[in-house]
């Protein structure tokens, strides 16, 4: 076992859209000493997922489209326990994130005078919406790494960062495993002052995920370190294909797929949602809403598109069949009457000149690049149906951070999805956005604070202390003894997350998953096999995803606690409840939250081995003294050096 080590002033932590471009942005500031550190550069969400025409949520930049900054922020402030400090930031910097990614080559469509023109999303009052087609946060990657390294930016590759090093409340280090040696441990400890962690959110603790499998989190070393979690109950559960893992939205919705259901040999066909609606029409209808009302939602239960995924779930969890999606055929087998949709509907498809033929006829028409995405994952959609779920999709929670995307930890930065800067909904596509305004500002921050030499001094203490916190934390897996293989209890973990808390939850199921959780973390050592040196990346990680687990199960039963209720892509089960409708079984039954804990965001901490959470208003949306001589004045004061 070797620990190397190295001194570097700024850290990021992460490959994908978010991290690379903290690192730009530090460096335009002037920060060279830098680097980036990833335990996989082609890794992650941001280069490896997308749906039909993945979105760019930003201010309104087409000719007619009226909107202003502060409209921005009020919609997104309007999501529930959102900080309106970070909405504000968010809306002021969107355009400019938008042209810093435009300028660096990312092939967002405009018209031959240059405007960039957008379009409706879930959530959204306005036209605020753009793509790049179903790669944008590929695109946006792939061009910012390409900036990176134009610039020189260090990249250290096949490094997991496993421990990030804190005394007195501050960041010291990280300590990484070298990801490529594989016969023996090596391990490097970073000496740092700053680390921007844009590592994605902890998308390993859900089996039935729309996830990339290179997609994991590292959001225990965060809850580790000191970091607060905020809004953990709020994700994003919606219906994707499991091969490959992707988002069926959009037009996979708008062009009316006939859903199927067969038994696990895949016999005994039928169309099961007819079942439920009164009429083909309405269930079209329904169907054709789901496009661009993708995430499930409990406020679009009652006579909303949402009963969609509740319909699925019933038929793939409650029923134990599987489920698909066929483009061949219209559904019910018979030609659609397009006259007797609901005039949303209708008008849609009237203006995308898709009244005709069969649903992958009308995709064609539509957005031909949705088949050849399938296509190249060798899925035909031609000729073969495709198997959903309702997956995990989106943590809109995550670490709790300030208006620069600073933790409670001083150095301490969270920028991306591992950041909780969403509320309980979103308009579609402001995670991209977030990402982007979130590396501009905690770059700023640090940029700012090496202008006024606000430097920790490293003393031969703390030095000693955090060399001695590295070394007990390598000599971890030494002490394994166990006979479970950690592959066995990741699947057992994950399988349990998805079961009891996903989008159906229920206390006594919580409470069950806690407990098995926290003994199975407690006693860590005492059930894992010990690990070789090519098995201790998943050795770290699980430990890794058990702590999320841990700290974000506690969340949701506090949350439960508290008397709240079913919000955003939660449902909690109740038996005072209302049932949605009575053709639903009971296991739907609930209480919506009806915005009670609207205004309120619960922040959820890990101290030793015990959760701790509390309550606190959401910040407001700043009033700003807009006059501009006060501004200026307080500009320069702001960024002038000491």
């Amino acid at each position: 076992m070797k620990i190397k080590e190295l001194t570097i002033e700024h850290i990021v932590i992460g490959t994908g859209a978010a991290g690379f471009q903290a690192a730009i942005r530090l460096h335009q500031n002037g920060e060279r000493d830098l680097a980036v550190v990833t335990e996989d550069v082609n890794a992650g969400t941001s280069r490896n997922t997308g749906s039909d025409k993945q979105t760019y949520y930003k201010l309104s930049l087409a000719s007619g489209d009226l909107d202003s900054v502060r409209a921005m922020a009020e919609d997104l402030f309007a999501g529930q326990c959102v900080d309106g400090d970070q909405a504000l930031c968010e809306a002021a910097l969107s355009a400019r994130c938008f042209f810093k990614l435009t300028e660096a080559g990312v092939p967002f469509p405009c018209t031959e005078y240059g405007e960039f023109m957008g379009y409706k999303t879930d959530h959204d009052r306005g036209r605020r919406a753009t793509s790049a087609g179903p790669y944008t946060s590929k695109l946006m990657t792939e061009c910012l790494e390409k900036e990176a390294r134009d610039k020189g930016i260090r990249i250290l590759d096949q490094i997991q960062v496993i421990r990030i090093l804190v005394k007195e409340g501050a960041v010291y280090g990280i300590l990484g495993l070298d990801k490529s040696s594989r016969e023996e441990a090596v391990y490097l400890l970073i000496w740092c002052q700053n680390v921007i962690l844009a590592a994605g959110g902890p998308a390993g603790m859900y089996q039935d995920s729309v996830y990339p499998v290179s997609q994991l989190g590292a959001s225990g070393m965060a809850f580790e370190a000191g970091a607060w979690g905020k809004n953990l109950t709020e994700w994003q559960f919606g219906l994707a294909s499991l091969h490959p893992r992707w988002n069926v939205s959009g037009t996979y919705m708008q062009v009316l797929p006939r859903f199927v259901s067969t038994d696990q040999d895949g016999g005994d066909e039928r169309e099961f949602l007819m079942e439920y609606f009164r009429s083909r029409e309405e269930m079209l209808s329904m169907v054709f809403l789901k496009g661009y009302q993708w995430p499930f939602d409990t406020a679009k239960i009652f006579g909303g598109s949402s009963v969609i995924d509740l319909l699925v779930y019933q038929e793939t969890i409650l029923r134990g069949r599987k489920v698909y999606l066929d483009f061949t055929r219209n559904p019910g087998d018979e030609p659609i009457s397009f006259d007797r949709l609901n005039e949303e509907c209708r008008e849609y498809l009237t203006r995308a000149g898709a009244l005709f033929g069969t649903p992958i006829e009308r995709l064609q028409k539509m957005n031909e690049p949705a088949i050849s995405f399938y296509q190249d994952h060798h899925v035909d959609l031609w000729k073969e149906k495709l198997e959903i779920a309702v997956c995990a999709q989106h943590n809109n929670g995550g670490i709790s951070t300030d208006a620069f995307w600073e933790t409670r930890v001083h150095g301490l930065f969270a920028i991306g999805e591992i950041c909780g800067s969403h509320g309980v909904t979103r308009p579609g596509g402001t995670a991209l956005n977030a990402g982007q305004a979130g590396a501009l500002r905690a770059a700023e921050r640090i940029h700012l604070r090496v202008l006024k030499g606000e430097s920790r001094p490293m003393t031969e203490e703390i030095r000693a202390l955090v060399r001695k916190e590295a070394e007990d934390f390598v000599s971890l897996p030494l002490k394994a003894c166990g006979k479970e293989a950690p592959g066995e209890l990741w699947r057992a973990a994950a399988g349990r997350m998805s079961a009891c808390g996903g989008m159906i939850r229920e206390a006594g199921s919580l409470e069950k998953a806690l407990e098995e959780t926290e003994a199975l973390l407690d006693h860590y050592t005492e059930q894992v096999l010990s690990p070789a040196a090519s098995q201790l990346p998943l050795f770290y990680r699980l430990r890794d995803m058990l702590i999320s687990q841990r700290v974000y199960l506690y969340a949701m039963l506090d949350y439960l606690n508290s008397g709240a209720g079913s919000r955003g892509s939660a449902l909690y089960t109740s038996r005072e409840g209302t049932k949605p409708d009575e053709r639903l079984p009971d296991l739907y039954r609930c209480r919506l939250d009806g915005g009670a804990h609207g205004y309120i965001v619960q922040e959820t901490a890990l101290e030793g081995n015990t959760c701790q959470a509390h309550w606190r208003p959401v910040r407001p949306i700043p009033d700003v003294d807009y006059f501009f001589e006060n501004q200026w004045r307080e500009y320069r004061e702001r960024v002038r050096p000491v």
